[in-house]
């Protein structure tokens, strides 16, 4: 893991009421702000925001939470207005269903003096939150890229999909290209599926029957990769191509664990991030610790030969 400020690791690292610092009497109405569980990553999202909450407020009775799931931005847009009119938050932890709608109303939140964790997709507006936490986003990008270039050392075609329009969809991608420059990969056609399995099989179809040859496909995440390897499937081309996606969905890890030709590899991004960023955030109030700067977590490339490391069978993702 990286982290920009030292502080970060014994914050991180230290568990609820251990170190001696810790203050149980310390109070504070902690906002959490998250997508629903649209699909396998956020449903992973879910799952840790509502474990961080639990051993949190089991460790500091005093601690309020307040939890709210969005399934599009504008119904995140109020439940962030909600906390601030009704629930007198202390401290904002929001994961951005997309960046440009919520940067204003996280402004407005840290306007007002309130504390503001922002996780994985960032903001469009540099310098609002006193801490990011997220994935190394640019790391995704690049080591996916270097893992084509080994696996097409002549070069080749390719499709990749995107996700939402967020920032860090945008450095996902531009590591990407960047890392293929001079390889003689030619990226044939390049589209949003939105983190979806249902829009990625739908843009996977319109690839297929666009282009003839196709060598391989980055999915760039693992739900989009569900998606893109049913499109493949029903169009009968599965010996024609293989599908790189990401995150570390255990369905995914075990396809690798089985040495998949289709699916050769995976990229990790794990969504238990946001257990951290609560953590890190209810420390700004339980510890003397100062909370302000990144905490980066590097994304590993997963092949058959490390796949039991990253295998969590108990896992919901």
């Amino acid at each position: 893991m990286k982290y920009a400020a030292g502080a970060l690791v014994a914050a991180a690292l230290a568990l609820p009421g251990a170190a001696s610092a810790q203050d149980k009497d310390a109070k504070a109405t902690i906002g959490v702000s998250i997508p629903a569980a649209t699909h396998g990553w956020t449903g992973g999202v879910n799952f840790h925001a509502q474990q961080a909450i639990d051993e949190l407020k089991a460790a500091y009775p005093n601690l309020n939470f307040v939890l709210a799931t969005a399934g599009d931005p504008g119904k995140q847009v109020s439940d962030v207005e909600d906390m601030m009119a009704t629930r007198n938050i202390d401290a904002l932890v929001i994961l951005p269903f997309e960046s440009d709608p919520l940067t204003g109303p996280v402004k407005r939140v840290a306007d007002a003096g309130k504390f503001v964790t922002v996780v994985d997709r960032g903001l469009s507006q540099p310098g609002i939150q006193d801490l990011y936490v997220a994935g190394d986003n640019t790391a995704f990008g690049r080591v996916s890229g270097e893992f084509f270039k080994e696996k097409m050392p002549d070069g080749g075609k390719i499709v990749v999909l995107r996700g939402i329009p967020t920032t860090i969809d945008n450095e996902r991608v531009e590591a990407f290209q960047a890392s293929l420059e001079g390889s003689g990969i030619e990226i044939v056609g390049m589209e949003h599926g939105d983190w979806n399995r249902d829009k990625a099989f739908e843009v996977m179809q319109d690839f297929l029957s666009k282009h003839s040859e196709i060598d391989a496909v980055w999915a760039s995440d693992d739900d989009m990769a569900l998606g893109v390897i049913e499109a493949i499937k029903q169009a009968g081309r599965e010996d024609q191509m293989w599908v790189l996606g990401g995150a570390g969905m255990k369905q995914m890890i075990e396809r690798v664990k089985a040495g998949d030709t289709m699916v050769p590899a995976d990229v990790t991004y794990p969504p238990s991030m946001i257990a951290t960023a609560i953590r890190l955030t209810a420390d700004r109030f339980v510890s003397r610790a100062p909370m302000a700067g990144r905490f980066v977590i590097d994304s590993v490339l997963v092949t058959a030969e490390n796949a039991d490391e990253h295998y969590y069978p108990d896992s919901p993702f």
